[in-house]
């Protein structure tokens, strides 16, 4: 592949980037990767750092940046991991955390940080084995169809509550079917 930037040189770097379900590639040689400055290549050792990557995911927009970018600086210097005393603004920079502490210390911060990385999700779904694929998608559609029932009862929308319970108990019972098939 050559690189789409000078037409000469063969691609060495392969950057793929997907927001919302729309994938952008772009492959570019050693030389136009620096020319860029996209932070993809470290000078030192020209090779690829993925602490510039995650630092640079980390970060927020530049739009919100700017939305009261002082105070919200003096914030996130003020929240500090009570262990090991890193500060959200360093855990930017870094793009690590430094004990497991941090990630009780900085909750409150990390869904958006989490919705970029993972093009709008918060939860990591993961792939599914092949045999207990099945299991497992019933299991997350109980899970799902809790949640909605408990939403339906707050709201007092009984008729399609009993529905969406009686839904749940017949999953619940091809669960427990199969299981006992399996065993």
């Amino acid at each position: 592949m050559v690189c789409q930037e000078c037409q000469e040189r063969p691609a060495a770097i392969h950057f793929t980037k997907t927001v919302n379900g729309e994938k952008t590639e772009v492959h570019l040689c050693e030389v136009c990767a620096q020319d860029k400055g996209k932070g993809l290549l470290s000078n030192a050792a020209n090779a690829f750092s993925f602490n510039n990557l995650l630092s640079g995911l980390l970060n927020i927009s530049p739009v919100v940046q700017q939305t009261n970018q002082a105070q919200q600086q003096s914030e996130k210097e003020a929240l500090r991991c009570k262990k090991c005393q890193l500060t959200f603004s360093k855990f930017l920079k870094l793009g690590k955390f430094g004990c497991p502490e941090c990630y009780t210390s900085f909750k409150s911060e990390l869904p958006p940080i989490l919705k970029r990385l993972h093009s709008g999700n918060t939860v990591h779904q993961g792939k599914l084995p092949g045999r207990e694929g099945g299991l497992i998608q019933v299991k997350r559609k109980i899970s799902e169809l809790r949640e909605d029932l408990k939403e339906l009862i707050n709201n007092e929308e009984f008729e399609k509550a009993a529905s969406v319970r009686d839904e749940i108990r017949s999953l619940e019972n091809e669960m427990n079917n199969e299981g006992g098939a399996q065993s």
